[in-house]
């Protein structure tokens, strides 16, 4: 006998004709011996259709009575889930966050798992019961609702999968794993059957939509495969684990794309020391995470200061910039919310050269202007205009030769 925890997302929980697909394969996996968790997310759009009402209320919501109301989406999903299962025969038993406990920090929105109490579901399990889990969901220690930020159930799966050491923890999607690159955008995008938990992590935080970063993270640090697989078929998906020597052997993975960046220019700001923390010091006190960093230093003393930012947090970002910009004399405050961070991922490029060098020769080609660079050991980042995203993707994915897989070293 195994232990299975399944991820449903909000495509797989859209409509009750897909709940109750979801509810048969679940059944399938109890009935061949095992012992399940389940882990489900809001149905599709529902949390959208919740954060609009909360900014309809007002521009900036409180982050805690926020949480409250994005958390009950998930309500909603394991409870219809718990009940068809129940009308199949099956012993079937729901959770929220806070009835685990999911123990978070204080981080409202963006919340952190701190511990998990798994004593409740061991004993349903114990007795039984297949247990479905709300994603996304947590308490903090003012036994205040809590949520991990969107995708947050992916969190929540690895995470229990982690704190239980279960078997294998499958991630049910719309797609049926990681692919070399968006395949709406490239036909002839290839999936990849295993890819290293450093390689998603990269994917992840570049804009691919399969997992959510932390999710990845927390797979990582606790040694936990991940088979990322559609809930739409049978076949098999892609494994996230461990690196290995074959991994190694290919030089890019795969092209990522994030249109969800703004980029914030603070123009001729004094050069001297400390000014960088006094303009991004006040970002991180308001929680907001900044990406790429640019520092142009002219010969008149003077620098000009470049970052980029979630669109979620721009406008919050931008009022807070504005203040620190006037407290360093700064001359004024450029924005430029159409823009694209482009990024090319392999564990390939930690050995071998010339990755970042066919990149730009490669947009260059096209006339795509580069805007910012960032770099790490496996992959290269870059800043483009917005409208040359879909062009920059597919000639980039070509370059590399991915649809064929042959970016061999």
């Amino acid at each position: 006998m195994a232990l299975v925890v399944q991820k449903y997302g909000g495509t797989s929980m859209g409509s009750i004709e897909r709940i109750k697909n979801v509810a048969k394969r679940v059944a399938k996996t109890y009935d061949a011996g095992n012992d399940m968790i389940v882990v489900v997310s809001a149905m599709s759009g529902e949390t959208n259709k919740l954060v609009a009402l909360a900014n309809e209320m007002c521009e900036f919501p409180d982050n805690s009575e926020y949480d409250v109301l994005v958390a009950s989406g998930e309500q909603v999903s394991i409870a219809l889930l718990s009940i068809c299962l129940k009308s199949m025969g099956y012993k079937a038993k729901s959770y929220h966050g806070w009835q685990v406990p999911i123990v978070t920090d204080s981080s409202y929105s963006k919340a952190r798992i701190e511990k998990i109490d798994d004593a409740n579901i061991r004993a349903d399990l114990k007795d039984g019961s297949i247990v479905v889990l709300a994603g996304f969901q947590g308490v903090d220690a003012q036994n205040r609702i809590t949520t991990l930020g969107r995708g947050g159930s992916d969190t929540s799966a690895v995470a229990i999968a982690a704190a239980l050491n279960a078997d294998v923890c499958e991630i049910f999607t719309d797609v049926d794993g990681v692919y070399t690159t968006d395949p709406n955008i490239c036909s002839d995008a290839r999936k990849v059957e295993k890819i290293s938990y450093d390689e998603m992590l990269e994917l992840a935080s570049l804009g691919a939509k399969v997992l959510q970063i932390r999710s990845v993270e927390f797979a990582k640090k606790y040694n936990v495969d991940i088979h990322v697989r559609s809930s739409f078929n049978e076949n098999m998906g892609t494994m996230v684990t461990k690196e290995d020597k074959d991994m190694e052997a290919v030089l890019v993975s795969g092209i990522a794309y994030d249109k969800n960046e703004t980029k914030i220019a603070v123009m001729r700001v004094p050069d001297k020391p400390g000014i960088a923390a006094k303009i991004l010091s006040p970002l991180s006190d308001a929680n907001i995470s900044v990406d790429m960093i640019v520092q142009n230093v002219s010969d008149e003393g003077y620098t000009d200061f470049t970052f980029t930012v979630t669109k979620a947090d721009f406008k919050k970002a931008l009022v807070i910039t504005k203040e620190s910009a006037a407290a360093v004399d700064a001359k004024e405050v450029l924005t430029d919310e159409n823009i694209s961070k482009i990024s090319v991922v392999g564990v390939g490029m930690r050995s071998h050269a010339g990755v970042a060098t066919k990149m730009f020769e490669t947009l260059a080609k096209e006339g795509i202007n580069i805007q910012m660079i960032s770099t790490s050991e496996i992959k290269v980042s870059v800043v483009v205009d917005a409208k040359y995203t879909e062009l920059a993707v597919r000639v980039l994915h070509d370059a590399f030769g991915l649809a064929d897989g042959v970016a061999q070293a």
